[in-house]
């Protein structure tokens, strides 16, 4: 049975916090918000990309695995109330996701394009870390880890975490600081990067 809540709260995941934000994204500016994977094949922002990809199939793939008995749960994490707090910290990271997504605006992208000019949001979620989407997808990511507890879906996670801090310290710091110039920098010294007061850059 948690398998498959995973994967529901995961086809949840996607409808909203891709689907839903790119058509409303499209309805508002005419574009969608997606820009893709970048940096030449090999390159650390090619490879924070395509890691973020694999990421998400192997949350895909970490729950199907173990529906279908391929992998076992972890035995110290197979408590039924464990899996119970992973669906509410799941369900906790999709609503947080999706705010920090409404509070970005029309600055809302995934993946960056160097040639854009976005506003710099530091209101909402923003005003209390630099990068909310991420935290809240790392959140909805650790809830799944709960709910199907497999090696699987451990790698997914590291993968995930791995992949989002290559993309924000090595693609949207510097871009961002290139746009934005000494107000990114401000915002830098006074905000956390993931966590409220944490990767503050001085």
């Amino acid at each position: 049975m948690m398998p498959a809540i995973a994967l529901g709260l995961f086809a949840v995941f996607l409808l909203l916090g891709f689907g839903w934000r790119s058509w409303e994204q499209r309805r508002r500016t005419g574009s969608t918000g997606f820009r893709g994977i970048g940096g030449r094949p090999g390159s650390a922002e090619w490879f924070g990309g395509v890691g973020f990809v694999a990421a998400l199939v192997g949350a895909v793939v970490a729950p199907t695995l173990q529906l279908t008995g391929v992998v076992s749960p972890l035995p110290f994490l197979t408590a039924p109330r464990i899996q119970l707090v992973g669906v509410v910290v799941a369900i906790l990271g999709i609503a947080a996701t999706l705010l920090a997504q409404v509070d970005m605006g029309e600055s809302w992208r995934i993946g960056v394009d160097d040639q854009e000019r976005t506003d710099l949001v530091r209101t909402g979620a923003f005003g209390w870390v630099r990068n909310p989407v991420f935290s809240a997808m790392l959140i909805f990511a650790s809830g799944l880890v709960l709910i199907t507890p497999n090696v699987v879906a451990v790698a997914a996670f590291a993968a995930m975490m791995a992949s989002i801090e290559v993309q924000v310290r090595v693609v949207e710091e510097p871009y961002l600081l290139r746009v934005h110039g000494q107000v990114y920098r401000d915002y830098l010294a006074t905000v956390g990067r993931f966590v409220p007061r944490l990767g503050l850059r001085r």
